[in-house]
């Protein structure tokens, strides 16, 4: 029986071009684990988008002297021919500037506020008075309270993760003037976080197979003082119009509220463009659907707390099943940042890498649970002495003596013990790699595809077909036939990390349905083969990227 799998990825900032980092934390785990469950048969609905109503739209506006939208409008096409390009296989990826997404988040505010979750407060926040205007927490910087970084933002801190308040900074200043702001009281609406505390907490606590790091981090912030409620709009003219004209003039819903709101909108989107527009509640409103969301680990209080808080003020829809966030990929010891430049940007690595190469080489780095390193030199090595070297290599030379040999898939009749033996190894193998991705441990599963590869070598090492063909050809044939049907099993375990190879191999050995191993049917012409990976020259990239060394440069 298929499961309506719900795949949410976090909606990138359209601000600035997406780095290496972004894609190895979470929209590459999310399309491998997407493809897995497409295969095995689940229904699945992979949505995200681009977040245009961040602040550092509005900053990076401001500083170019153009308008918000041109800035989204740049990035979002950038972003599209970016998944494109390395194949993520979105269902929906959209925007948070629709009218769609407008009007889902103006509903959830309004039920929310009918339910006693939304009240409206004064408070005192940052004013710029050279700016004459007040600031959203992106425009302030300071010292962050718990760690003593000097440029942390007015929303969060990026040396230690903490969720902040503008006004707990130290020495803030002003990203418009650099001068020092001032406290002034204004009006606003503010969701109710606290109403949700002891559910929150006794949710979390019945929990298991998450990652440690998420769920202890998650329940820490329940058990220290509880969360706090937090202002949901702003004084902005960039975003969504507040449903309700308590405020005056001036206020718009603010980002952090209404950006995770985007997986329900896009998903409801989805549902309009297919003609159903009730198709969405399968998956929202169905208690036997399952919810996993792709973060990185800044992220975690968003989609562990805030959201399920948010989704519980509004009724019956589906809380998230897991939220495997991973940790930060780093370039030359620094967390790799497109604000601060540090490390390749997507655009780069596709530059310099075939996709499929780029996809292997981070997924075989993924921070699933530590910080991981990436340089120009750790891609090319995977490249070279692992994808090329085992598993291209493989494909290849079994395809090229089955070519040269027989023309053909030969007959595979008269398997001895050994041959028998391989094919049960990979069997397992392929099972083994299918349990791994259901649990998010999509490194271990792509080790595992790698373990039956070699399999698959240290078989053919032992039978020697090359030399069997002089002596023996029938044996050489099934020593080959076995041979092609196990890489045509291992092929399977490979196939969400490589779907670009995995396609041509489609083309030469037939798709296959399902997690499962299926024979090569004797007789398939097999065809001269073209290489499937090409090696890297790690002195000809890092010569013509100008990087003596290391990607962080």
């Amino acid at each position: 029986m298929s499961t309506p799998v719900l795949v949410a990825v976090a909606w990138p900032y359209a601000s600035g071009s997406r780095h290496l980092g972004h894609l190895a934390g979470a929209y590459l785990p999310a399309d491998v684990f997407a493809r897995h469950q497409r295969r095995v048969g689940n229904e699945v609905l992979m949505v995200s988008g681009s977040d245009v109503h961040g602040t550092p739209i509005t900053v990076r506006a401001d500083a170019e002297g153009v308008t918000p939208q041109d800035i989204v409008d740049r990035y979002h096409g950038e972003f599209l021919r970016q998944w494109d390009a390395v194949g993520i296989s979105w269902d929906n990826y959209t925007t948070t500037g629709t009218e769609h997404h407008a009007r889902v988040t103006q509903q959830m505010f309004l039920r929310q506020l009918e339910n006693g979750h939304i009240d409206k407060r004064t408070s005192d926040q940052f004013y710029d008075p050279e700016a004459e205007r007040f600031l959203p927490d992106r425009y302030i910087e300071g010292t962050c309270p718990y760690c003593g970084y000097g440029e942390a933002r007015g929303d969060q801190c990026d040396n230690c993760g903490r969720t902040l308040d503008a006004t707990e900074l130290g020495d803030p200043r002003s990203k418009i003037t650099g001068v020092t702001p001032e406290l002034r009281a204004t009006e606003h609406f503010f969701y109710r976080y606290s109403d949700f505390t002891e559910r929150l907490a006794t949710w979390l606590k019945a929990k298991r197979g998450w990652r440690p790091h998420v769920l202890n981090f998650a329940l820490g912030w329940t058990e220290e003082d509880g969360l706090h409620d937090r202002a949901i709009t702003r004084d902005l003219d960039w975003g969504i119009e507040v449903p309700v004209d308590d405020l005056g003039p001036g206020k718009r819903i603010y980002v952090w509220y209404d950006a995770v709101i985007g997986y329900l909108s896009a998903s409801q989107e989805w549902a309009s463009l297919r003609g159903d527009e009730e198709q969405w509640r399968h998956w929202w409103e169905n208690d036997d659907a399952r919810h996993v969301y792709f973060i990185g680990k800044d992220n975690i209080p968003f989609h562990c707390l805030f959201w399920p808080a948010q989704l519980m003020g509004a009724g019956d829809l589906h809380l998230p099943d897991d939220v495997p966030a991973n940790q930060y990929v780093t370039f030359k010891g620094g967390k790799a940042s497109a604000s601060r430049g540090i490390g390749l940007t997507i655009e780069e690595g596709l530059d310099l890498f075939q996709p499929d190469g780029l996809r292997y080489a981070l997924a075989a780095n993924f921070p699933e649970q530590a910080d991981t390193e990436i340089s120009i030199e750790e891609i090319a090595r995977r490249i070279n002495e692992e994808l090329v070297a085992t598993w291209g290599n493989l494909v290849n030379r079994v395809l090229a003596m089955v070519h040269k040999n027989h023309g053909v898939q030969p007959r595979s009749d008269g398997r001895t013990g050994a041959d028998a033996a391989l094919l049960a190894t990979v069997d397992q193998f392929l099972t083994t790699s299918g349990e791994q991705i259901e649990r998010v441990e999509l490194r271990a599963a792509l080790r595992t595809a790698m373990d039956g590869a070699q399999a698959i070598n240290a078989y053919l090492n032992a039978t020697e077909p090359w030399k069997l063909a002089k002596v023996d050809p029938d044996r050489a044939g099934v020593v080959l036939a076995t041979a092609l049907d196990a890489i045509n099993a291992i092929r399977i375990a490979f196939s969400p990390f490589l779907p670009f190879s995995s396609a041509r191999l489609d083309e030469v050995l037939g798709e296959v349905d399902g997690w499962r191993s299926v024979a090569v049917e004797p007789g398939t012409v097999i065809d001269k083969p073209v290489p499937l990976f090409e090696k890297v020259d790690v002195a000809e990239l890092l010569a013509a990227t100008g990087v003596d060394g290391d990607a962080g440069d």
